[in-house]
């Protein structure tokens, strides 16, 4: 669902200021990020071009996204924010936004219209899920496997409950350190209608249930925070399936020829944008809208798919989409997106995880403790 915008009248006044006065612009940004190949197709698709056309800025990457929200409390509490503008997915921004902890927008006004005039806010249309938010791409978390260690006479894993089966498919997995995603899946692995979870996993009994499943491969999984972790895992044959963002799974297949599968059945899928975290200083927040500007334009998020399998947020980059930068493969069908991936997929319920998040992942951290 969209919200609509209703930006605090000092924030407009903000806006106009720093809009006044680009010559105060600060000379270097602090982005926040995940590392691996989803940062590098931002620094390829919009981070080295907006340096390029403006000599003498510099940007910093802190790969933290994982930790955004509890890293901006703590610099908020301390009155010390180092980062200009932080890479978060949904429910985090929802959860930063409803704090203070970033910064509202005016869409409209502070990011670029579509190459035909729509306004920015129906170009991203219902993705804009915050005042707080711009979204960037659309993308799923699922699963890779080594197809060199899949057991003789045996299928290679096509389920998200195969991840369950340590009888058919032995060996350690590489899950994501965080309750999201991993409960659905366990609920769903363990009997749960898809359209139900939500309401399973509300309970106390939903949470044990869920908990319950994922402890009886407790022993055999890597827990892994950074989304580059599990390729690599993956690549050094530590584990024979993990979790990861699709993008990091097709630049590890793709892109370095490793002995990889994918396995798409109930990819969750989920938005990533930008969060501008609240109260910065006028000459950095002048910098920081400049780049958001130029960095979520039309053409700009087309061009991040030529480096990553991720969908555009804007309705008006995806005909733009085409190949990839390097190897000259059509993206398309790479995508989560595609009708061929999309077969049996889970609705990340970003809502849902905004006002439970904190509760789940306080149970959650204490199971894991255990």
């Amino acid at each position: 669902m969209k919200f609509k915008t209703t930006l605090l009248a000092t924030t407009a006044l903000t806006v106009a200021a720093v809009s006044a006065q680009a010559q105060d612009m600060a000379d270097s940004m602090t982005l926040v990020s995940w590392g691996g190949a989803y940062q590098n197709s931002q620094q390829k698709a919009y981070v080295e071009p907006y340096l390029a056309d403006n000599p003498g800025v510099t940007a910093t990457w802190d790969e933290s996204s994982a930790e955004a929200v509890a890293k901006l409390r703590a610099m908020n509490e301390a009155g010390n924010v180092t980062w200009d503008l932080v890479d978060v997915v949904a429910s985090d921004a929802m959860r930063l936004c409803d704090e203070g902890l970033a910064m509202e927008l005016d869409h409209d006004e502070m990011l670029a219209p579509a190459p035909d005039g729509t306004p920015a806010s129906d170009d991203f249309g219902d993705l804009i899920v915050s005042d707080c938010f711009v979204p960037q791409i659309v993308y799923s978390t699922t699963f890779g496997y080594r197809t060199d260690m899949v057991p003789e006479g045996v299928e290679p894993p096509s389920s998200v409950c195969d991840v369950f089966d340590l009888e058919t498919y032995p060996g350690k997995r590489a899950l994501q350190k965080r309750p999201i995603d991993n409960m659905e899946w366990a609920l769903y692995c363990d009997g749960v209608a898809k359209d139900e979870i939500y309401d399973v996993l509300g309970t106390d009994e939903g949470v044990d249930r869920a908990l319950a499943k994922l402890e009886s491969i407790k022993d055999q999984v890597v827990w892994w925070t950074a989304g580059a972790e599990t390729p690599q895992l993956l690549a050094d044959g530590e584990v024979f399936m993990g979790s990861t963002f699709n993008g990091r799974l097709f630049s590890a297949i793709a892109e370095q020829d490793q002995p990889i599968g994918m396995m798409w059945d109930m990819q969750s899928f989920d938005l990533d944008g930008w969060i501008i975290p609240a109260d910065l200083p006028e000459d950095r927040l002048a910098r920081v809208l400049d780049f958001l500007r130029f960095a979520t334009d039309t053409q700009r998020l087309a061009d991040q798919a030529k480096y990553i399998s991720y969908g555009p947020a804007r309705a008006s980059s995806a005909p733009l989409v085409g190949k990839h930068a390097e190897l000259g493969i059509d993206m398309g069908p790479h995508m989560p997106t595609d009708p061929d991936n999309a077969t049996n997929t889970h609705m990340y319920d970003y809502e849902w995880w905004a006002d439970n998040r904190d509760d789940l992942d306080a149970k959650f951290q204490a199971w894991l403790a255990n």
